[in-house]
């Protein structure tokens, strides 16, 4: 490998590393009630890199996850409306998973606070932290489904296939 493909790669797992960490932050947020502020800080103090499986994830971005948690926080009526949009009929945010509804507040945020950065990126990494979490197959699914949904209802002009 080259240094160019070394540093993209490295750039990969650090917005993976910092998009688990995200996830979790959220989960806790919610589960808790802890503010993000609290969160924000606990996570830097104490489990900023650390992988579900309690190994250390590679690098993270605390920048980036802080964009995360705080564009939650900023956003939550437009991304909770838009989710709720994306539903079927008759269900209500509350009764995803609450690993779910992280995720996808995360991935949802993250197409208004990085509006350059290409939707099936989002998607693809969200998705495959749903693969971490569930099952593959139904949440999977779901959650793919309903991020591009979200992303074309954000950005109708960035409308993907993923």
């Amino acid at each position: 490998m080259n240094r160019k493909t070394d540093q993209y790669r490295l750039k990969q797992v650090r917005r993976a590393g910092t998009r688990l960490a995200a996830v979790q932050a959220l989960y806790e947020m919610e589960l808790t009630g802890i503010s993000a502020k609290s969160v924000i800080r606990a996570f830097q103090e104490n489990r900023l890199g650390i992988g579900p499986d309690e190994n250390p994830v590679d690098e993270t971005d605390l920048e980036t996850f802080k964009l995360i948690i705080d564009g939650v926080v900023t956003h939550q009526s437009t991304v909770d409306e838009v989710i709720r949009g994306c539903l079927a009929k008759g269900w209500r945010l509350s009764r995803l998973d609450a690993t779910s509804r992280a995720i996808l507040r995360a991935g949802s945020t993250e197409f208004i606070v990085f509006p350059d950065l290409d939707h099936p990126i989002i998607i693809d990494e969200y998705v495959s932290l749903a693969n971490d979490f569930f099952d593959p197959g139904t949440e999977t699914n779901f959650v793919n489904a309903t991020l591009n949904s979200i992303g074309a209802k954000l950005f109708p002009e960035k409308t993907s296939g993923a």
